[in-house]
């Protein structure tokens, strides 16, 4: 019989910039998440934490951060878009990354069917969703959503962020 492993207590032995530097090293696609809350303005922010969930029911995760001034006004409209972007799309990508900005001050966008919640133009894929549930995760929630409706209406490769910077997926 084996002692059990006793969890770890106090600080752990790296601090965050090697927390983000070691987990750099895996890539994620970048998404624009959208929402519009009832009779406002569309709101958005860049998000890399982003996954599928489950297929029955059809449900996705993202990780917005908790100091998000965008995120509240998406969980009060109940849903939210998330708008995968195309190896073309770097730009967009750091629009949405700026907090306090007017984001969507010349990006093109049409409400989806289901919910309203902002389709951007020119995205490689769309997924179009209900919040499901909200839950603290540190400094940041998870965000699950049921999905809607779907689409991927350009071909393309997607935008990755890896180390610290953009690139390209090159299959």
């Amino acid at each position: 019989m084996t002692d059990p492993i006793e969890a770890p207590s106090g600080a752990p032995p790296f601090d965050a910039a090697r927390f983000r530097q070691v987990l750099g090293h895996f890539p994620t696609g970048v998404t624009v998440v959208t929402g519009r809350p009832e009779g406002g303005d569309p709101v958005g922010l860049a998000v890399g934490s982003f996954t599928s969930v489950s297929l029955d029911p059809p449900l996705v995760a993202f990780c917005p951060a908790s100091t998000s001034s965008s995120w509240p006004e998406i969980e009060a409209s109940g849903h939210f878009c998330v708008n995968i972007l195309a190896e073309d799309q770097e730009e967009l990508s750091r629009t949405f990354a700026t907090s306090g900005a007017d984001k969507f001050q010349g990006v093109g966008w049409k409400p989806a069917a289901g919910s309203g919640a902002p389709i951007l133009d020119d995205v490689l894929a769309w997924i179009d969703c209900e919040i499901d549930a909200v839950h603290e995760g540190g400094d940041h929630y998870i965000v699950v959503g049921r999905v809607l409706d779907l689409d991927a209406p350009r071909p393309g490769g997607p935008l990755v962020f890896y180390r610290g910077g953009y690139g390209r997926f090159q299959p």
